[in-house]
């Protein structure tokens, strides 16, 4: 079941995330010019669109976590981390890591075509 949401995840191709110039970033009312828009309309399309970026952004990194926390406890390593030294590296707590651990195998062992 969770294969046949990650392909619909992959079809759905939101806005791409565009870098901000660092003078943009830096004044706390800027988001990605939202708050120069006027129109409802437009803002609500591009908001959507950056939640949506977002969200893709987020499941990908939390992917990639998985997956470096599943190597990096790989038993064939000879500099293999636990758990609990994963957990601290990544700020999660020991049980947390421990499922990502898993869930980075299963990435690892059935990679998405």
């Amino acid at each position: 079941m969770a294969q046949p949401e990650r392909d619909e995840r992959q079809r759905l191709r939101p806005a791409p995330l565009l870098f901000e110039p660092s003078e943009a970033a830096a004044d706390p009312e800027h988001f990605f010019d939202l708050e120069s828009m006027d129109d409802p309309k437009e803002l609500l399309a591009r908001a959507t669109e950056l939640t949506l970026a977002f969200r893709a952004a987020t499941d990908r990194a939390v992917e990639f976590q998985a997956v470096a926390a599943a190597q990096l406890a790989d038993p064939r390593r000879f500099d293999r981390l636990t758990p609990a030294d994963i957990a601290a590296r990544a700020e999660w707590t020991e049980d947390y890591a421990k499922k990502m651990i898993e869930f980075g195998r299963s990435l690892l062992s059935d990679p998405a075509p």
